[in-house]
């Protein structure tokens, strides 16, 4: 296998020209996602709480397309609109990997950026490696 587009409707569409993820051989590279809900375009809350709980749906759900798993995640990328909420997003980042069964968790690098696509609170891009 070579290079291949994954898209699914059951997370938002891409904001621009780029694809929700694509895969090469046995590697998954995810997009950026935000916390939109991809049934009604919106937010699925305007806190960092509850659009880090719709973002890991999302990247859920673009696994699920791809035949990949949580267990499959090798490296997240998170962009805060605020640092001060790294404690709060590091407790639902666990939780998302406690039904997992990996020994450890994947590598992962963390940073507040000035703005993020439609103002979002958090965006966490994912790649998975089978």
């Amino acid at each position: 296998m070579s290079k291949k587009v994954v898209a699914t409707t059951k997370a938002p569409k891409a904001l621009g020209p780029y694809s929700q993820a694509v895969q090469n051989n046995n590697t998954l590279y995810i997009s950026g996602q935000i916390g939109i809900n991809p049934e009604t375009d919106e937010f699925a809350g305007s806190t960092t709480a509850e659009q880090a709980h719709q973002i890991f749906e999302n990247i859920d759900n673009i696994l699920h397309e791809a035949e990949f798993s949580r267990n499959d995640i090798v490296k997240a990328g998170l962009f805060f609109d605020d640092i001060a909420d790294f404690a709060l997003v590091n407790k639902i980042y666990a939780k998302y990997f406690e039904t997992t069964s990996i020994e450890e968790f994947p590598a992962r690098s963390a940073v507040q950026v000035a703005t993020l696509p439609k103002n979002a609170k958090l965006e966490i891009e994912i790649t998975a490696m089978k």
